[in-house]
């Protein structure tokens, strides 16, 4: 297919990445992006809140400040209590007004399955915008978020997991990337990437591939959700962690030493994940200490970006 093309368009369809970017004048760029997905928890009000904290994600990410949104919903009126959409748009509008986002307008259609998400607009300065390409040999990597979060959904679908665990996964998908965002544009931050369904593999493969470089994990420093581990060796696993880690594994080594549970948390998909965050080595303490002070507790240093063998991913 031919796609129409702009010499204004910064980030567009010739790499995946998280959002588009078209530059407005020399000062002003638009990032343009859309993300929507059925219910992810039961409460709808929390649904509409995770559903907002994502699609609001790729704009952080990107290293641009969302202003504007419409909804996009799908709804079975035919079947569930209009009651039930009114609590989802609550969410949505209430994690919209935390973020400092105006809701704009939207679209609905009736749809056998719930859907809700939203499109999203935010600005950032055309030189300063982050992809996921622009890697560094040495780079250091880090990661704002705690993963597990498809495993621990997977357990709570099966009626295993405690009321703690779910409020703490649940408010944690529902948490902003917004503070991770402000404390990396105070830093020389390359690349940058948010994690949701690929998983960390899967992201960190979107980021490697084209780069001429690779990627090492060191799995001792990967924040986790304790539970996942303890879940995904009871099989509670989501089918997405199959496809992606069949999808990935041809550039993805990982040393036997790295206990199955966290090789599965690797490519488990996340819903509303942290960012994934690559910065010279000599800048990444002072970022940690930057996170830290915004209140991103679970930030940590989870590896490196190193020159070869090119375009790999290696686990140790």
């Amino acid at each position: 297919m031919t796609f129409p093309t702009d010499e204004n368009v910064i980030v567009g369809l010739h790499r995946a990445d998280d959002a588009g970017v078209y530059k407005v004048t020399d000062e002003i760029a638009l990032i343009q992006t859309v993300d929507f997905f059925t219910p992810i928890v039961d409460d709808p009000y929390w649904f509409g809140q995770i559903a907002a904290a994502n699609a609001l994600s790729d704009i952080y990410a990107m290293g641009g400040v969302p202003k504007t949104a419409m909804n996009l919903v799908g709804f079975p009126l035919k079947r569930m209590d209009i009651g039930i959409l009114r609590k989802i748009l609550e969410g949505g509008l209430d994690k919209m007004t935390e973020a400092g986002v105006v809701l704009v307008g939207g679209h609905s259609v009736e749809d056998n399955e719930l859907k809700y998400g939203l499109s999203v607009t935010g600005f950032v300065h055309p030189d300063k915008v982050l992809t996921k390409g622009a890697l560094v040999a040495g780079d250091r990597l880090i990661l704002t978020k705690p993963l597990g979060t498809g495993i621990i959904n997977t357990a709570i679908k099966g009626g295993l997991a405690s009321a703690e665990i779910i409020e703490y996964v649940t408010r944690l998908m529902a948490g902003l990337n917004r503070e991770a965002a402000e404390a990396m544009a105070d830093h020389p931050v390359h690349a940058c990437t948010d994690i949701t369904g690929f998983g960390l593999l899967g992201h960190l493969a979107e980021m490697v591939v084209g780069s001429g470089l690779s990627a090492e994990i060191e799995s001792a420093d990967l924040p986790i959700i304790p539970q996942a581990v303890e879940y995904a060796a009871m099989g509670l696993i989501p089918g997405g962690a199959y496809k992606n880690r069949e999808f990935r594994e041809s550039m993805v080594a990982i040393a036997d030493s790295v206990d199955r549970g966290i090789q599965d948390v690797l490519f488990d998909p996340q819903t509303s994940g942290g960012l994934l965050i690559c910065i010279g080595a000599d800048s990444a303490d002072a970022l940690i200490s930057s996170l830290r002070e915004k209140g991103v507790e679970d930030a940590a240093i989870i590896g490196k970006i190193i020159s070869e063998p090119a375009e790999t991913i290696h686990v140790i």
